[in-house]
């Protein structure tokens, strides 16, 4: 028994007491990291498969990274938006530059992220008629976030059904279904927003004939197309943004997670055409969005994704992880299905994988679920076949005792 025994549960009582209980936990109190693994208060190595849910792409202990963040505390970490900031000028034009939008808003989070987009679709709208009571078509299984706009176009009811009426009125479709999405839309829609990727509703990818038919459908009504490029977004499925893919531009979409690989950071970004008809001074704002600690997080992780050539590394390395998924689906009954895009996958299982989550971290594999029976895998997107091997090796007698 080591002598720190017991550390960790000193510092889980005291948080008990603490904080507001809304998340339930793992038993684990994280130290630090070290490429892609994390240790805990009392030493425990882990083999890290979550990436702090899509967030530390480059991994832990990023040298570069860092030292560009410690440059920037060394000159200023807040200026408000009443002054320019050569980090965020210079990560705005970056981002025009990845993404092919044309305009960009700093925020704090994903769930901002959204906000600010659902407020540019509705104020666009408005522009168009003078009304106020438009809707947006979103999915079912969805997942946008929990703040109070965000929220009503999430598309899982547990979520929506204590909080009442909803800020923005929202009509559910399904996914890959286009006479779904077309039944939805009536004269007050819109926007239609999506992930191209589902990822809390269960590692879902659009289907790129449903994607064009949807695309067609919003130019043919004038509906803004927002793609919510939070968690599937910066490289995780081998392209910068998921829609790249299939070359299916929205009008609108947000970026979020590895944006900023571990700082709080989100920007939603849209073509000038809607920057022409919606927002305008004084319609939206942050405190904190797009400051220089921000911005410099955002322009070192661009600098890393095209040094170590992310995007090409997710292509060439992710088919492997796909394959060894698929032995395991094939040698266990289990397992029934393997889907997803790049390093954004899921393993459908028979029945409910809170306890293979549970005993794969025992082992010391972190894993997430997405879903009662589906294990997420969301690696760094620098992790190695090596790694995927690990990760395999920790994963398969778990998977195998489950059957």
């Amino acid at each position: 028994m080591s002598q720190n025994t017991g550390k960790m549960a000193a510092m889980i009582e005291q948080a008990e007491q603490d904080l507001l209980h809304t998340y339930n936990r793992y038993q684990i109190v994280l130290d630090h990291g070290q490429d892609v693994y994390l240790y805990d208060a009392e030493g425990k190595k882990y083999l890290d498969f979550m990436s702090g849910i899509g967030v530390f792409a480059l991994g832990y202990s990023n040298a570069y990274y860092e030292n560009a963040l410690r440059e920037q505390i060394g000159k200023i970490l807040h200026t408000s938006n009443y002054f320019y900031n050569e980090p965020a000028i210079k990560a705005a034009h970056r981002l025009k530059e990845i993404s092919g939008m044309d305009r960009v808003f700093f925020a704090n989070s994903g769930a901002e992220a959204v906000e600010g987009a659902l407020k540019a679709a509705i104020k666009y709208a408005y522009n168009k008629d003078g009304a106020s009571d438009h809707q947006v078509v979103a999915l079912e299984h969805s997942f946008h976030g929990r703040t109070y706009g965000a929220l009503s176009v999430t598309g899982n009811k547990h979520y929506r059904e204590a909080f009442g009426a909803m800020p923005c009125e929202a009509r559910f479709a399904k996914m890959n279904d286009f006479e779904s999405v077309a039944k939805a839309v009536t004269d007050k829609t819109c926007a239609i927003i999506m992930e191209v990727v589902q990822g809390e509703g269960g590692i879902v990818p659009a289907e790129e004939d449903f994607l064009w038919r949807v695309k067609n459908l919003c130019c043919e009504k004038d509906i803004l197309l927002i793609f919510d490029e939070v968690q599937c977004g910066m490289g995780r499925t081998g392209y910068m943004y998921a829609w790249q893919k299939f070359g299916i531009k929205p009008d609108i979409m947000t970026s979020a997670k590895a944006l900023g690989c571990g700082v709080p950071v989100g920007a939603f970004m849209m073509t000038q055409k809607v920057a022409d008809n919606s927002l305008t001074a004084g319609d939206h704002g942050t405190t904190y969005g797009g400051n220089p600690f921000a911005c410099a997080a955002i322009n070192a992780v661009l600098d890393q994704y095209e040094e170590l050539a992310i995007t090409d590394h997710v292509q060439k390395t992710a088919p492997y992880l796909e394959q060894k998924l698929d032995e395991l689906v094939a040698k266990y009954d289990f397992c029934i299905e393997r889907r997803g895009r790049g390093f954004m996958q899921g393993l459908v299982c028979r029945g409910p994988v809170k306890g293979v989550i549970a005993d794969a971290m025992e082992r010391g594999l972190i894993l997430i679920n997405a879903g009662a029976d589906i294990i997420r895998v969301l690696p760094p997107l620098v992790v190695t076949e090596k790694e995927i091997d690990e990760m395999i090796a920790i994963l398969e007698p778990v998977i195998a005792a489950a059957v």
